[in-house]
């Protein structure tokens, strides 16, 4: 019997409320547990662990580099749902969906922190 269920991984933010409100007001994420500087927010399986720096205590701020990707079965029917709500961020912060030569097809995602998602599903031959 597989014992291994997923992978949650930590995002250290600014502030915790706000990545809260971008995870779930933009994409489509569920708050499933929020204490003082910690939430925990998930869909469909996928979760991320919110943690709130203070001061030099957790890791870097989000650099605008690849840290989180989120294999998902269709980005374009992801791209699709998120669009309204993807079209009100700042330009430049949207790129794609767009197939890469390492035959993924990517929609890459800035959150106001400078934490980069990506995520990609494999190019459809």
């Amino acid at each position: 019997m597989s014992q291994f269920l997923q992978v949650t991984p930590f995002m250290h933010v600014p502030d915790v409320a706000a990545a809260v409100g971008f995870f779930t007001d933009t994409l489509g994420f569920e708050l499933g547990f929020r204490d003082g500087d910690y939430a925990y927010v998930e869909r469909e399986g996928c979760g991320f662990r919110l943690l709130q720096n203070h001061g030099s205590d957790g890791a870097p701020p989000g650099n605008r580099r690849f840290c989180y990707y989120i294999d998902v079965r269709d980005v374009d029917a992801v791209h699709a749902e998120l669009k309204p709500k993807l079209d009100r961020l700042p330009p430049g912060d949207v790129h794609g969906p767009a197939d890469k030569p390492y035959g993924q097809r990517e929609l890459l995602v800035l959150a106001p922190d400078g934490n980069l998602l990506a995520f990609g599903s494999p190019v459809r031959r």
